[in-house]
Order: C-alpha cells, then structure tokens, then sequence
C-alpha cells in the first residue's frame, strides 16, 4: 500500500492526474486507498482506478496519450513497459521503475561502518523483506569486509525474531 499510495501522491503533488492500475492481487487495497484519498479531497477526475490483468497494464504503458509511468514489480515487466512506452510514447515520457529484483548497496572505506550496517538492517529486515525496496545485496571493499561483517552480525543477532 505505502509504494502504491506514495506513487500516486507524488504523480498528484507534481499535478498531474493519475490512472492507476494496481497489481492483479491487490485490487481491494488499491479501492481502499482510492477511497482515502477522494474522502481526503482528491478530486476523482485527477485519480482513477484501473484493475485488470496484465493486458490491461499493458495496453495502458502504449497508450500515446499517457504522459509517464511509474512502475513497481518484475524486472521483465519493466523491459516490456520501457520498450512499449519507446515506440508509443512521446519521447521525454518519465519510466519509474522499481523493479526489485537486484537493490544492492556497496559500502567502501570512505562510508561511516554504524551507519551503513544501520542501513543494511534497515532495508534487508525491518520490513520482514515483503516490500519490493528491500536490499538483496550488499557489496564490501575488501579491506573494511571483515569488520563491517563483524558489525552486522552484531546487529542481526540483535533483531527480534518472531511471528508479527
């Protein structure tokens, strides 16, 4: 919901009206996070829910009078909708994708060793993972791996494991 939402907010903040069209999975939240936002003064001319398959995103990211596109899921799907918008949209059309699939950090001799592990941490497990911004990769000068390493272990043992 909170990737959904803020994709929205800012298309709205930027002024532009907005045709969202949520994962196939998820269009009850999607509903529900309209709802809040035309109760909170959107007007419903500026936002518009589409649900449908991946058909109906697909027909939407060709579609010449679609301005830009801000995308989150597989990285597949982010190659079939920046190559649609290619050949259909005007050619300054703005993609954001986030597709998910490789968010790494690399952390040399020059980073702050707390505050990169705080980082780490932050983005690998305090959303259990089930957010599509998760780190998945961290990479390591290799004079400060060892240290660094010692450091998020120290952190990791720290977290609480547990069912949410």
């Amino acid at each position: 919901m909170a990737i959904f939402k803020g994709q929205i907010a800012a298309a709205l903040a930027a002024g532009n009206a907005v045709l969202a069209k949520p994962a196939e999975p998820t269009p009850l939240i999607a509903n529900y996070v309209s709802r809040m936002l035309h109760q909170a003064g959107v007007p419903r001319s500026a936002l518009q829910i589409l649900v449908g398959n991946g058909a109906v995103g697909a027909a939407l990211t060709r579609d010449a009078q679609l301005n830009g596109v801000a995308f989150t899921g597989s990285m597949a799907t982010a190659r079939h909708i920046c190559n649609a918008m290619a050949t259909n949209l005007h050619p300054g059309a703005p993609l954001i994708a986030e597709p998910g699939e490789i968010i790494a950090m690399t952390v040399d001799s020059t980073a702050l060793p707390e505050q990169a592990v705080a980082s780490i941490v932050e983005s690998a497990f305090k959303s259990a993972g089930q957010r599509c911004s998760a780190m998945r990769r961290v990479y390591v000068q290799d004079d400060i791996a060892a240290a660094l390493t010692a450091m998020l272990i120290g952190a990791m043992q720290k977290l609480f494991l547990g069912d949410p």
